[in-house]
C-alpha cells in the first residue's frame, strides 16, 4: 500500500548534494570557520515543538560555528514535533543538567511550550543561566508560557506570538516587536524574525512574489499527495519548511528516505525520521527509482519541483529541465543549460517549480500551496506564520 502511494505522489526533490557524502559522525557539527572555543548552545525540544523554529535555529547556529546540543525533555530522544515531523535529539535534558552553556534557546509553540514549562530540570538550568548573567532566549509562545511563568522576564521588555501577548503582559513589559533584546534576553514572535539566534527576517510586506511562465492549473482529486524524499546530507531547513508548510495547507505529505533506514543525518547533524522508504542506499542523484519517478511525473504532465542544488545536479542531467526555465543555488546555476531565469527566487514553469536555497524555501513552499489551494489560502498561511504582515 505505501509503495503505491509513494509512486503516485507528486514529487518534490531537494538537498545540497555536495553534502551527501558527509559521513555519519559521533561528534557534533564543527565547520572550519568555528573558533577553537565554540559557543555552546542548548536547544531543548519536546513533543509538540514547532519544527521550523527548532530546526532553523539549530541549522543557522551550527553554520555560524556554535556547538549546539539538541536536548529532549521527553523520556526518549525522539520527539514528535508538530505537523508530523520527527526529530531525534542529541541527548536527554537530564544528561545536560550539569553542563554550562553560553546560550539556552527555547524554540517552542504550544503544546510543546507547556511541556518545557513543566520540565523542572530545564527550569533550573534557565534560572541558573539568568543568575549567572548568561544569555537566554525564546520564540513564539515560549516567552509567555515558559520564561514568563518562571519569573525570568520581570522588568524586561519582551515579545512573543501575537495571541500570547496578553499572557506575556502579566510577566514582562510586552512590546509589539519582531525581535526584542533586553540585556542578555532575546525574544521574538516567530522563526522568520529570528535574527541574532536564527535565520530569516522576511523582506516581504503584505505579499510574497514569484515568477510564473506557461501558466497551467494544478489540479488534484481529493487532497494533493506530495512526496518529499530525504537522504543523509539533506538540507534540514529546506526539508522541514517544505513538510511543515504543506502539511499546514492540508496536503498529504509523505516523507520518504532513500537510505536503507528511516532515520537520516541531515547536513547540520539534525536527525530526522522519515515516514517510509524508497529503498536503496544511494543519494538522490544516483537513486534510479527516484529519477524514474521524476521522469514519470514529467511524462504524465504531473507536478514536480526541486530546490537548491537539485535543479542543477538532479533535474538537469536527466533531461528534466528540457524546455523549462529554472533556478538553483547560485553556485550551481552555471550547470543549468538555460540560465535566463536563474536569478529568480522561485520560478514556476508549467508543472515545474524550482527555487534557490534555504532562504527561499518558505516562498517555494507557499508557491506550491498557492498552486494547489489558491492565493488566498497561501496568504493565510503566510500571515499565520508571520512571514508576511498579519
Amino acid at each position: 500500500m505505501r509503495e503505491n502511494r509513494l509512486m503516485d505522489s507528486r514529487v518534490l526533490d531537494f538537498s545540497h548534494f555536495h553534502a551527501l557524502s558527509i559521513p555519519r559522525r559521533n561528534h557534533r557539527f564543527a565547520p572550519s570557520i568555528m573558533a577553537s572555543a565554540a559557543k555552546k548552545v542548548l536547544v531543548p525540544v519536546a513533543n509538540g515543538t514547532e519544527p521550523l523554529e527548532a530546526v532553523i535555529t539549530i541549522d543557522v547556529l551550527r553554520r555560524a560555528g556554535a556547538d549546539v546540543t539538541v536536548a529532549s525533555v521527553e523520556k526518549q530522544l525522539r520527539v514528535d514535533a508538530c505537523h508530523g515531523v520527527k526529530i531525534v535529539a542529541d541527548a536527554l535534558i537530564s544528561d545536560c543538567a550539569d553542563s554550562v552553556f553560553d546560550l539556552i534557546s527555547l524554540p517552542v509553540r504550544m503544546p510543546g511550550a507547556a511541556t518545557l514549562k513543566d520540565c523542572t530540570t530545564l527550569e533550573r538550568m534557565v534560572k541558573k543561566q539568568a543568575a549567572d548573567d548568561q544569555p537566554y532566549a525564546a520564540i513564539c509562545a515560549a516567552p509567555a508560557v515558559a520564561l514568563g511563568s518562571w519569573g525570568l522576564l520581570k522588568g524586561l521588555k519582551a515579545t512573543c506570538y501575537p495571541s500570547f501577548m496578553e499572557q506575556l503582559s502579566s510577566s514582562a513589559s510586552a512590546v509589539e516587536s519582531r525581535v526584542q533584546q533586553d540585556g542578555k534576553v532575546v525574544t521574538t514572535d516567530k522563526s522568520w524574525t529570528w535574527n541574532g539566534n536564527g535565520v530569516m527576517r522576511s523582506n516581504h510586506g503584505d505579499e510574497y512574489t514569484f515568477t510564473e511562465l506557461n501558466q497551467v492549473k494544478w489540479t488534484f482529486d481529493s487532497s494533493p499527495q506530495i512526496l518529499v524524499p530525504i537522504a543523509n546530507g539533506t538540507e534540514e531547513m529546506e526539508a522541514v519548511i517544505i513538510i511543515d508548510v504543506l502539511r499546514r495547507a492540508k496536503a498529504e505529505v509523505v516523507v520518504a528516505s532513500v537510505e536503507d533506514k528511516l532515520e537520516i543525518l541531515a547536513s547540520r547533524n539534525v536527525k530526522l525520521v522519515a515516514d517510509g522508504g524508497l529503498g536503496g542506499a544511494q543519494a538522490f542523484a544516483n537513486s534510479q527509482k527516484l529519477v524514474n519517478m521524476l521522469k514519470k511525473q514529467r511524462e504524465s504532465n504531473k507536478f514536480y519541483g526541486a530546490i537548491c542544488a537539485s535543479p542543477a545536479l538532479v533535474l538537469e542531467p536527466h533531461g528534466l529541465l528540457k524546455g523549462k526555465k529554472a533556478t538553483a543555488f547560485p553556485a550551481m546555476c552555471n550547470k543549468l543549460s538555460d540560465q535566463s531565469e536563474a536569478e529568480g527566487r522561485v520560478i514556476v514553469d508549467g508543472n515545474l517549480v524550482t527555487s534557490r536555497g534555504p532562504g527561499t524555501t518558505m516562498e517555494f513552499s507557499l508557491v506550491i500551496a498557492e498552486k494547489f489551494f489558491g492565493r488566498q489560502k497561501a496568504l493565510e498561511l503566510a500571515k499565520t506564520m508571520l512571514f508576511v504582515h498579519p
